[in-house]
């Protein structure tokens, strides 16, 4: 029998709830009330989310990306201003930095855990240092305690952008809720994702939290319609989604548990093939998200292409440093070097972990791993002194 093929992210995500949505549809889009956005159900969905994160205020808009906007705008990031990136993630960390007008300063990573390094960013603060956006990435949280600490030294505004971090908890305290804000997104190949865009702005800002309110929705009070206080945008969450997501958050823990162990059950069976040139992220649980799970590799390229031979999809994240990027390159500092952020581009490969993996898939996906290194480990045994490396 022909063992079936293992995609990096499932197809079926949300196949166990589809009666549940189709039911949800139906009630919302037969109700008398007729409202599609920002109703009863936005509503209690955040009050759901700020009382599980003992928020001041958590407010649902239209996705991870416009979170980080509306709380860049929120407190004033413009024109003249720096607020520090890392040099390795997702565009929108750059992106919504200069969106408002400010300018992106890129910090380079820490080498095994490929999360931005405090030190890094603090040898980057200057007088136009306004704010500092550490992520959370993969399966790390940032080290918050040292970057809300140096944050604090400098009197900078902190953000944590820990749209994949929904969930992951570090010391104690929920990835979220470290910084003056955090955002979370919800689209749906994330832990806590949902079959369409989505995101919150978590914050312990009252005043914060208003502002937010007001842009998301043309900056409208909420009270008022067609008198706006301020430039907004349309960043709107859908009244479907939030009633599905509170639907789905009681099982939510039993998904990241799943996640938690399938990333345990990796970093074991991979912990002896750094010598193979195959390097697991840290092992434990305290300040992890496992949205995705990723290797170091030094033939990066060769493994993702074995998995594939034998039905197993991979990823790559990210295959260069954002201030490498074409859109941002002219926007990072001349002379600048990212060492580290490089080192990490050339070898992450991201491994499926999703929970409907089953033990059995889960253990051929490790097999593989480590029949490729056993594999590497060999052929560089037989290569004759003198070759080339």
């Amino acid at each position: 029998m022909t063992a079936r093929e293992l995609p990096f992210f499932a197809r079926d995500l949300f196949e166990a709830d589809k009666a549940v949505l189709l039911r949800l549809i139906k009630e919302i889009g037969t109700g008398a009330d007729q409202r599609f956005i920002l109703g009863e159900h936005t509503a209690a969905f955040e009050r759901m989310l700020r009382e599980s994160l003992d928020a001041a205020d958590v407010v649902a808009c239209g996705s991870g990306t416009s979170a980080l906007t509306l709380v860049l705008h929120g407190m004033g990031v413009g024109a003249g201003d720096e607020v520090i990136v890392p040099a390795f993630g997702c565009a929108p960390l750059a992106a919504t930095v200069l969106g408002v007008g400010a300018t992106p300063v890129f910090a380079d990573i820490s080498r095994h855990t490929m999360v931005v390094d405090p030190a890094r960013i603090e040898e980057l603060i200057g007088p136009r240092t306004k704010a500092v956006l550490p992520a959370h990435l993969f399966s790390m949280m940032a080290d918050m305690p040292a970057i809300a600490d140096l944050a604090a030294r400098h009197g900078l505004r902190l953000v944590e952008d820990s749209a994949v971090a929904q969930g992951a908890v570090l010391r104690g305290r929920p990835a979220g809720t470290w910084g003056e804000a955090g955002v979370f997104s919800f689209v749906q190949v994330k832990s806590f994702g949902m079959p369409g865009e989505g995101g919150v702005v978590v914050t312990a800002n009252p005043a914060l939290g208003d502002a937010v309110r007001m842009l998301r929705n043309h900056g409208q009070d909420g009270v008022h319609r067609f008198v706006h206080h301020r430039i907004g945008y349309n960043s709107r969450f859908d009244e479907i989604q939030a009633a599905f997501q509170q639907y789905r958050y009681a099982l939510f823990p039993a998904r990241l548990e799943r996640r938690a162990r399938i990333a345990d059950y990796y970093t074991a069976r991979f912990a002896e093939l750094a010598d193979a040139g195959v390097l697991p992220p840290p092992a434990g649980r305290d300040g992890r998200c496992y949205y995705v799970y990723c290797l170091l590799c030094e033939r990066r390229d060769e493994l993702k292409d074995w998995l594939a031979e034998r039905g197993i999809g991979s990823h790559v994240y990210y295959p260069r440093p954002l201030p490498r990027q074409a859109a941002f390159v002219a926007h990072a500092r001349q002379g600048a070097r990212w060492p580290v952020a490089e080192h990490a581009a050339a070898r992450i490969l991201a491994l499926p972990i999703y929970p409907h993996l089953t033990d059995a898939e889960v253990e051929r996906i490790a097999d593989a791993v480590c029949a490729f290194a056993r594999s590497t480990a060999s052929n560089a045994l037989a290569e004759p002194e003198g070759v080339p490396s």
